[in-house]
């Protein structure tokens, strides 16, 4: 996730008291559709095939940084305060749950120090980015870079955490599909799977603009009419195409010297928001968004693989699962407020035929998050996808809101100038303020150091789920915010969905046991309507780590009614930089749609960069079927 120099300079001018501040859902202004055809598409060779290591292809080095994309300097920001707020207070928890915790069914290292696969031992960049899918035999992670793809006790398996493929470079997964999507390896790679059709997707922006071509999109602006970029090639996807099968990759190279004036520079460096970058003048062409769909429940088989160009820089994407599309929100800088939501035609790419991306872009926004479906049991026929967003607005210095904000996206595929994106709706909720007044900040203390790490408090986190319970529809949504005790609390939401689609607040807390840390959280919906969320846990003197929390469906409402679990104690302290994740990813399992897979990072003892843990959770009461 690409990081902006004006948003830190506006941490260190603006004053440090909270100023509460709904957005003005006056000043939202929304564009209308715009059509992307795939410039590219095509059907790969099983992806097994494609095991491209460690060093076979190089990430494409960062643009100069103009002060628009400069690299953002160390905030000090403010550490978590106490908000004195008679109504926030109101929804704390601050005692732990009871109730017998959730099950850890199974745990293991993902990607991370110290990991070696087949295909090489990964080289770890910073933040994390950490990205959890889960099917039935097979379960698939990506942190900025690089994927993996490891075992799942069943069936096929008799043993869960097996690294099978990798660690590979994210662009692995396109390569000999040609253009920027093979020559480009980029962090905030995405991976879902999805359920309905037991398919896997991957996603991976492209950060830099490639070369100027005639049939790029126009740069947006309010009131544009919308526009088409034409497939690059004609006929497309056509047949399916055999790949290119690299060489083994070649021994790693010795690590170049720091730059003058970079020594110690965290891992990370080159990409958009590092501390590195390359040189020469910026281009002036498209990004691009690329798009991997499976053709089969094997991650390790082939893949329809499409390119879409944006006119707009697509910065943390977040695909979502939905019958009629795969939905995709993405920002265009952290300098300004603005921020698109794109579907593209799931139907089509499943099955290899020529697809469109339909984009929508929103601005004076917080980031979106559209909902992502849990379990098999689809929303009503037609229901238009339902996108959130926190309020606030760091830029502006208003580090809070009292309310959640909702949009309805709805997609006509056959017609793009029926596709409407309608709202904002404010659901009013307890008043919140952004844990550390948002992002980039240095905010969760750790033991040994004066180093701090980041919260991302300004944004609703990965993923924001939808599931259909049968007589209810529920959404749940989390956020990081400051408690009374002056640390940081999990802000959880559960919405439900009327027939006529408007949202409502069924119930809200937020998660403080006590005066630590508990941040950067992502929740999932069982089968039974049980809520888990997992979250990173940390504070002085506990080494950043990682647990999980949840609650049974007729338990009292604003509660975490169950002991917490422990995934990950941290044992060192992050000391070269302060961004910690950028976010974690809860998956439900398909196999038993009970089991909640969550991954997030910790640092073990003496290490000097991060590993991650994988862990499946079961519910009480929730068995598989």
């Amino acid at each position: 996730m690409r990081r902006g120099f004006a948003l830190a300079a506006a941490l260190v001018v603006l004053a440090f008291a909270w100023v509460p501040g709904p957005v003005r859902t006056a000043s939202i202004r929304i564009s209308p559709a715009t059509v992307n055809h795939a410039v590219a598409a095509d059907r790969s060779r099983p992806l097994r095939a494609m095991h491209q290591g460690q060093g076979q292809v190089t990430t494409t080095p960062t643009p100069t940084p103009t002060p628009q994309q400069a690299p953002p300097r160390r905030s000090e920001g403010a550490p978590a305060e106490a908000p004195k707020n008679a109504a926030g207070a109101k929804v704390e928890q601050t005692s732990m749950g009871t109730k017998p915790a959730a099950e850890l069914v199974a745990s293991f290292d993902g990607l991370g120090v110290g990991l070696e696969g087949p295909h090489g031992m990964l080289v770890v960049r910073n933040p994390s980015d950490n990205s959890l899918a889960v099917g039935p035999d097979h379960i698939v992670q990506t942190v900025n870079t690089r994927l993996a793809i490891f075992t799942k006790k069943g069936s096929k398996y008799d043993t869960t955490g097996k690294v099978l493929y990798g660690a590979v470079q994210n662009n692995t997964v396109f390569n000999g599909f040609g253009g920027i999507c093979e020559a480009t390896n980029n962090g905030d790679t995405v991976v879902r799977y999805d359920q309905l059709a037991d398919r896997w997707l991957v996603v991976m922006p492209i950060f830099r603009r490639a070369a100027a071509r005639p049939d790029q999109p126009e740069e947006w602006k309010t009131g544009s009419t919308v526009w088409s970029a034409p497939p690059g090639v004609a006929g497309q996807p056509g047949r399916a195409t055999k790949l290119f099968v690299p060489p083994p990759p070649p021994p790693p190279a010795p690590p170049p010297p720091p730059a003058a004036g970079a020594a110690g520079a965290p891992p990370g460096a080159g990409r958009p928001g590092g501390a590195g970058g390359g040189r020469g003048p910026q281009a002036t062409g498209p990004y691009s968004m690329c798009y991997a769909v499976s053709t089969t429940p094997d991650p390790l088989g082939e893949y329809y693989r499409y390119e879409f160009l944006r006119p707009l820089f697509p910065d943390y994407p977040r695909p979502v699962v939905w019958p009629d599309g795969y939905y995709l929100p993405t920002s265009t800088s952290d300098d300004f407020i603005q921020k698109h939501t794109c579907a593209v035609d799931r139907q089509r790419m499943l099955k290899g035929e020529p697809a469109t991306e339909q984009c929508v872009v929103i601005d004076g926004v917080n980031f979106l998050n559209n909902v992502d479906l849990d379990g098999k049991r689809l929303p009503p026929a037609g229901a238009p996808n339902i996108v959130l967003a926190a309020g606030g607005s760091q830029l502006n210095g208003v580090f809070g809101d009292d309310g959640v904000y909702v949009w309805q996206f709805k997609v006509d595929w056959a017609n793009s100038k029926n596709t409407r994106v309608t709202g904002p709706e404010k659901i009013a909720v307890a008043p919140y303020q952004y844990l550390c007044r948002g992002q980039l900040t240095s905010c969760v203390p750790q033991p040994g150091t004066d180093r701090r790490l980041d919260a991302q408090g300004d944004k609703l986190m990965a993923r924001v789920v939808y599931r259909n319970l049968g007589g209810r529809e529920s959404i749940v949504a989390v956020h990081s915010v400051n408690t009374e005790a002056a640390g940081g609390g999990v802000r959880w939401y559960e919405f439900q969905v009327a027939r006529d689609r408007k949202v409502t607040l069924r119930q809200q807390g937020t998660y403080a046991p006590d005066g630590f840390y508990r941040w950067m959280a992502s929740p999932a919906i069982d089968r039974l309507g049980n809520i888990g969320i997992g979250y990173s846990f940390g504070g002085t003197p506990n080494f950043a780590g990682q647990r999980f929390a949840g609650r049974l469906v007729n338990d009292p409402l604003g509660q975490l009614t169950l002991k917490e679990t422990v995934l990950a104690e941290g044992a060192a302290a992050q000391t070269y930089g302060l961004r910690w994740e950028d976010y974690s990813q809860t998956a439900v399992d398909p196999s038993d749609d009970c089991t909640i897979w969550y991954v997030g990072d910790y640092y073990k003892k003496d290490a000097t960069n991060y590993s991650t843990k994988i862990g499946a959770f079961r519910m009480p009461g929730c068995t598989g079927r």
